[in-house]
This record gives C-alpha cells, sequence and structure tokens, in this order.
C-alpha cells in the first residue's frame, strides 16, 4: 500500500490528486486535494507516530490559545496498513506578507508568552520532540531547575554518546551547569511557548495573516524563546518593536540570551555535525 492508498481511510474522501511540497526537514509533504478539501500531509516511514501526535498535541495548545492562526489537524497518528507516522493539516494558501504581518506576528507571540502555567511550573504534561529528538518536559517548581534538567543535561548527555564532545568541551559543558544558577534567575515565570520558533516555523497565509507551525510547546521563560528567534536571524526589527510594545524584555535580558541560545546549538550539533561546534565553544568560553 502507498501513502496515498493509506491517506484515504484518514480522509474518508475520494482524493482527487497529490504532489510532493516543501514543508520542514524531519518528513515527507504532500499537497492533496480531495472532492471537498485541500490538506497538508507529512510523513515518514522511519519515524514513530507518537512524534506526530505530539506535533498535534502543540498545535491544539497554540489554538487553543487563542492569540494567533494555526493550521487545524485532521488527523495525527499511525499511517494506516504502514509503519511510520502521517499528520494532515488543512491546506494554508500561502499569500504575500502585509506591511504589518511581522508586527501582527511579534504582537501575537508577546500574547502568547502572556498564557501562564495555571500551576506556575515549568514544563509540560508529556514529552514531545525538538526536530527529531526526543525532549524532556517534566514538571519542575523552578526554572533553572527545568532548564538544566530537561534541557540542557540531556543534549550534553546526547552529545558526549555521540562522541560530538571530546573532553574540554565535556569538562565546559558540565562546569557550567554546576554554576547555571549564577547567571539565570529564578523567579522567571512560565509561560506558553512555541518551543522551535524560528523564521521557517510560521507561514504567511492569506491577507498577510501570520500561521504557527511545527511546535514543540512547553511552560517556559519568555527569554528562551526569544533568543531563538535572534540565533539564526529571519526577524525584522518590526517584530521585536512590537513584542516589546506588549511585553517589554529585561534590561539584561542580553547577559543570558547566549545561554538559551545554547540549547538550540546542542541540538544542532547532534543533528548536523560539528559545523556548530564552534558556536558552543564561543558562549562556553563566555561562561565557563
Amino acid at each position: 500500500m502507498n501513502i496515498i492508498e493509506a491517506l484515504q481511510p484518514i480522509l474518508k474522501e475520494q482524493i482527487r490528486s497529490a504532489r510532493e511540497v516543501k514543508g520542514g526537514d524531519i518528513g515527507h509533504s504532500l499537497y492533496v486535494e480531495t472532492v471537498q478539501g485541500r490538506f497538508f500531509v507529512k510523513y515518514r516511514l522511519d519515524i514513530p507516530k507518537r512524534m506526530f501526535e505530539c506535533e498535534k498535541a502543540g498545535l491544539d495548545a497554540l489554538r487553543k490559545a487563542g492569540v494567533l492562526s494555526v493550521p487545524k489537524t485532521v488527523y495525527a497518528g499511525e499511517i494506516p496498513g504502514q509503519q511510520g507516522g502521517v499528520i494532515v493539516l488543512e491546506w494554508i494558501d500561502c499569500g504575500q506578507p502585509h506591511e504589518k504581518t511581522e508586527e501582527w506576528l511579534g504582537r501575537g507571540l508577546a500574547k502568547l508568552h502572556s498564557v501562564k502555567s495555571s500551576t506556575g511550573r515549568f514544563g509540560l504534561d508529556h514529552d514531545n520532540y525538538i526536530g527529531i529528538l526526543p525532549q524532556e518536559n517534566g514538571w519542575c517548581d523552578e526554572w533553572t531547575q527545568f532548564y538544566r534538567g530537561r534541557r540542557l543535561m540531556p543534549m550534553v548527555k546526547l552529545a558526549d554518546e555521540r562522541g560530538l564532545l571530546g573532553q574540554n568541551r565535556r569538562k565546559q559543558l558540565l562546569k557550567l551547569l554546576d554554576t547555571l544558577d549564577r547567571f539565570i534567575p529564578n523567579d522567571s515565570q512560565a509561560s506558553l511557548l512555541h518551543g522551535d520558533f524560528w523564521s521557517g516555523n510560521w507561514i504567511t497565509g492569506p491577507d498577510g495573516k501570520p500561521y504557527l507551525i511545527d511546535p514543540a510547546v512547553f511552560y517556559g521563560d519568555r527569554e528562551y524563546e526569544i533568543a531563538f528567534t535572534e540565533l539564526f536571524g529571519g526577524f525584522s526589527p518590526r517584530f521585536y518593536a512590537a513584542y516589546r510594545e506588549v511585553a517589554p524584555l529585561p534590561a539584561d535580558y542580553h547577559d543570558r540570551r547566549p545561554l538559551y541560545q545554547l540549547y538550540y546549538l546542542l541540538v544542532h550539533l547532534i543533528l548536523f555535525g560539528e559545523t556548530y561546534g564552534a558556536s558552543v565553544d564561543r558562549i562556553l568560553k563566555r561562561y565557563v
């Protein structure tokens, strides 16, 4: 059974056409048109269905927040008759950016960050994924505890297991973990975060409306999210001005920004290799 045949019982409609499209780095993507609708399909035969179920849960959480548009999820789970997983979303026609598109995005992200954890704790009620890597989300009372134990430590361990650290880099990372409290305050609030918010994980829909896609949600310090937007660029000054208009950042945010970027650089080191090693080392040199 091919993927088109496997989609038939999911969509429950006759499929009129399907073609491959661009859509993320972790799976194969299709545009699928049926008699009554159009859909975006992402799947992989070598990845468990749970990854796509977690993506659906993240999209649902962002949609429930009600501050930025999110594609509707039709299905997420196993591929009927095959191994692997699939997610089916409504198709969003990509539009031309409006002059206010990034302002809407910046204000919307700030409003998303105003959604707080009901318990004040950091994390989520289930683990999920960052790209194709497992991401731990067990609840923690303090932000530093969460960032050390649920973010940095697992990636340091995984990078070490894959031979990507070396003795000196490993020693410096472990020292940083031990002294993290010196640099990160524990008075943070637990905000709802997209979790993987870079320029490739939002799209411009009809009328210039921004849509969020491909989340890795959890409740954390909002500075962590903003720091990632500044790691690889892709966001205009209008985006940041609009964000700060709604939710100004602390004056000393820039002192912590590299520490939050370190997590994403470790992820990229694991996924793409030593290309990102020098960036990790520069951060370690600053703090260790």
